[in-house]
């Protein structure tokens, strides 16, 4: 497992992620399944990974108590744990910290994070006074390094991270938001500022582990034996800025697969790295419609649908997964998916052809699951 200084210690580049232990019948929601999350923290602790991180929302709750057990047998300088406080789950910052140590079995934790700051929640955790009550456990030794991670815009995290001198924060970091969001502006703001950045969802919450068939044999042609995880986790490791790469690890098939990954120091290839902004455009192009939202679908709708909406949580939902379905309900239209009565109207004027009343039928289906 390679390494990479930190301060005065030294980190694996591969984080165990606890928001995505296997659970018992593998349900979501469901118990955490304890002997096999056991056998995936033994598997990383016994190769060589240092760095455990978890919040207090993780699991319902249940993550940081497995944790706590699970890291029990082994010396407690032998690894270092990183969890969060969510202003919204409890706003009360200083029993959540006592609960939390409780929780880990811990007298300190390593890498102490503010939970999820968004563009509409950064003003209530500077105003709240966590922050300040947390450096204070940080002069006493009971946090040793203090930071937060971050889905806000470039603008909102340059105001966090304008507050003081943080020893890291933590960003959603991978190749597919790099080229079409606004993490590399997000990159650059923590660079221009020295702060180490630990990655989660470098393979974007499992995405990009499997990709349309024209992206994949793009990357099996160039590297026959690398997963398309590793090829994501690869990307992000060039990064100098970047710390510790976090992978939620559900299975010992994936952890072994990201251990190969981070055996040898070797980066990606600048070659390669092309290659994989080439897959990854056409990923895009396969999985989403080219909806330019010129509106012209809306005027002749009989059912006042905001075509052009509905079919922009549809790209979210293709690139991003289940959970962008939950923008339907904020949809602003007359007309929803199911109101759809296939009559055409919308495709006749569509400069893009796009078979609009297949996709509003396809997101109906999709709620009603």
């Amino acid at each position: 497992m390679i390494a990479k200084p930190f301060q005065d210690i030294s980190l694996s580049r591969l984080g165990m992620g606890n928001m995505r232990l296997p659970v018992e019948g593998g349900k979501d929601g469901a118990p955490i399944d304890r002997a096999r999350a056991q056998e995936i923290i033994d598997y990383a602790m016994s190769h060589g990974i240092n760095y455990y991180d978890s919040a207090y929302v993780y699991h319902n709750g249940e993550s940081e108590k497995f944790l706590g057990e699970a890291l029990k047998k082994y010396p407690r300088d032998s690894y270092y744990l990183a969890t969060k406080f969510l202003l919204f789950a409890n706003a009360d910052y200083k029993a959540v910290f006592e609960e939390q140590l409780q929780r880990l079995q811990t007298d300190h934790i390593d890498f102490y994070l503010l939970h999820a700051i968004f563009d509409n929640n950064c003003q209530a955790y500077l105003d709240s006074g966590c922050i300040e009550y947390f450096l204070e456990q940080k002069k006493a030794g009971r946090i040793r390094y203090l930071g937060f991670s971050s889905h806000s815009s470039p603008e909102t995290l340059t105001k966090m991270a304008d507050h003081h001198q943080w020893d890291f924060a933590q960003l959603q970091l991978n190749y597919f938001d790099w080229q079409y969001g606004t993490t590399a502006a997000e990159y650059k703001v923590l660079e221009d500022r020295h702060i180490p950045i630990m990655v989660m969802e470098p393979v974007r919450g499992g995405r990009l582990a499997q990709l349309s068939s024209e992206a994949e044999a793009m990357l099996k042609e160039a590297h026959p034996d690398w997963s398309m995880a590793s090829w994501a986790l690869r990307w992000v490791k060039r990064l100098p800025q970047v710390q510790v790469i976090l992978s939620g690890m559900s299975t010992l098939e994936q952890i072994k697969d990201n251990v190969s990954t981070f055996a040898e120091p070797e980066d990606l290839s600048d070659a390669d790295a092309e290659i994989l902004l080439r897959a990854a455009e056409a990923f895009k192009k396969q999985v989403s419609v080219s909806c330019t939202a010129c509106r012209y679908c809306c005027d002749g709708c009989p059912m006042e649908i905001n075509i052009p909406a509905f079919l922009s949580v549809y790209n979210s939902y293709k690139t991003d997964g289940p959970w962008a379905l939950n923008q339907m309900g904020g949809v602003d239209s007359v007309g929803k998916p199911v109101d759809c009565i296939n009559c055409g109207a919308c495709t006749e004027h569509c400069p893009q052809s796009i078979n609009v009343p297949e996709i509003m039928a396809e997101l109906a289906r999709l709620v009603q699951q």
